[in-house]
């Protein structure tokens, strides 16, 4: 169990118990030896604990602890998409969030017309699922909710008649900036193209690949990513990446997301290798009338 995390239950020699027995405690942390009759435990906050082997009552490995950023909530991760999309128009229902376009671009885009169904809405959700359908009924839209996938709240649309929408299903993935940079290397060996626009950034190269960055804070989101299928394996993808993200580490942004639909593997390989993972899972549901 060196190098591993773990949890010990030990005995607290000459201490009596709540109930009359042996006090015991247990330590969490990282096995740094196990030997000579002792172990030591590097506990999270760096100190360590030297425990007797004789005095352990139990022990097992433990999951390692997930990253700050893998501890947000699914609602606080999908707040940071925000500026990919200005021209959106968002009301609150609670932690929920009405959005549309008033003027679609080439598509209706379901992120940006759809009801950001995560979280308390602040009313029964029979009252939060009527003010989303008189919402999109009022700006002539199909009423959408994009809610975290295998949640209460998508069994509630479910058993309410709504559907998925087809092709809808996504992940969002989550990952550290720095690191990505790193994984990707040095990836500038084709000219990138890169117009920004206050905190939002297109990079492209040539006209065969492209994709777009949108800046919250700390947070940079990715979207868009498209490499025309005659230019494919030739690297465009993670140039074009490396370009967004070190426009992002030049404004600070130190955490990198997106979302990319759950059937696409080659794209999802792609995310990984820089070091991404799946933080939540997003579902897009519909009803008709």
């Amino acid at each position: 169990m060196v190098g591993q995390r773990v949890v010990v239950r030990r005995v607290l020699r000459g201490e009596t118990g709540p109930t009359g027995g042996p006090a015991m405690t247990d330590v969490l942390g990282v096995c740094e030896s196990w030997e000579d009759g002792t172990t030591v435990i590097r506990r999270e906050d760096g100190s360590t604990v030297e425990i007797a082997i004789a005095d352990i009552v139990s022990g097992k490995p433990v999951p390692p602890r997930p990253s700050a950023r893998m501890r947000v909530s699914a609602r606080e991760a999908e707040g940071h998409a925000a500026p990919h999309w200005a021209g959106v128009l968002r009301e609150p229902l609670g932690d929920w969030e009405l959005r549309t376009e008033p003027v679609p671009g080439d598509r209706l885009r379901k992120r940006a017309n759809s009801c950001l169904a995560i979280g308390d809405p602040g009313v029964p959700l029979a009252a939060a699922t009527q003010a989303v359908r008189d919402f999109y009924s009022g700006h002539e839209r199909p009423a959408m909710v994009q809610v975290e996938a295998g949640t209460e709240i998508e069994e509630w649309f479910a058993a309410a008649g709504w559907t998925v929408v087809p092709g809808g299903d996504s992940h969002f993935m989550i990952g550290s900036l720095s690191r990505s940079r790193r994984l990707l290397g040095d990836r500038q060996s084709e000219q990138v193209d890169l117009v920004v626009e206050g905190d939002r950034a297109r990079a492209a190269v040539a006209d065969v690949a492209h994709g777009k960055a949108g800046a919250d804070g700390d947070w940079l989101g990715l979207h868009g990513l498209y490499v025309e299928p005659a230019a494919r394996r030739r690297g465009l993808a993670t140039a074009v990446l490396a370009g967004l993200l070190e426009w992002g580490a030049e404004r600070g942004t130190t955490t990198v997301w997106l979302h990319v639909e759950t059937d696409n593997d080659p794209a999802i390989a792609l995310y990984e290798s820089i070091g991404l993972a799946v933080h939540h899972g997003c579902r897009y549901l519909t009803i008709a009338g």
